[in-house]
């Protein structure tokens, strides 16, 4: 019995990968075709639906190590798609401000990538996909 068990496990961690590969990469393409990359992308829709980060922080809440953070937020803010700005209280604190060229590009495509996201997640039903996010919930924290 837990040889099957085992072979089930290692069946479903090559399914989520593929799944997962396959959602990303078709998600990527359509994000590059807008002139940013992934990443790029990931830290201007934080900062649309979050605020303003501290750029200590962008990195833990995007999956990004943090020596990439600044490379990243040059290059979206010679896009003026974002600017550093410095916190009045703490002078070692600097925030990423959406600007509104950055606000305005992502609403350019967004609701387009929500749509093609929303087409991929169609394969499920509405119960379906609520029980995928509670399982996966529960692998990701049993992940120790």
């Amino acid at each position: 019995m837990m040889e099957n068990e085992t072979k089930q496990s290692l069946k479903l961690f090559v399914v989520l990968s593929k799944a997962s590969r396959a959602i990303n990469e078709y998600t990527n393409q359509f994000i590059q075709k807008q002139g940013v990359n992934p990443t790029e992308f990931a830290v201007l829709e934080l900062l649309y639906h979050k605020g303003d980060q501290p750029l200590q922080q962008i990195g833990g809440k995007i999956l990004l190590a943090s020596g990439s953070i600044t490379y990243v937020v040059d290059k979206l803010e010679k896009k003026e798609y974002l600017e550093r700005i410095s916190c009045p209280n703490d002078r070692r604190i600097t925030y990423a401000h959406i600007t509104e060229k950055g606000k305005e590009f992502i609403e350019s495509f967004f609701p387009e990538h929500e749509e093609r996201i929303d087409r991929i997640m169609s394969a499920l039903n509405e119960d379906e996909k609520a029980l995928a996010i509670q399982f996966l919930k529960r692998i990701g924290k049993n992940i120790h």
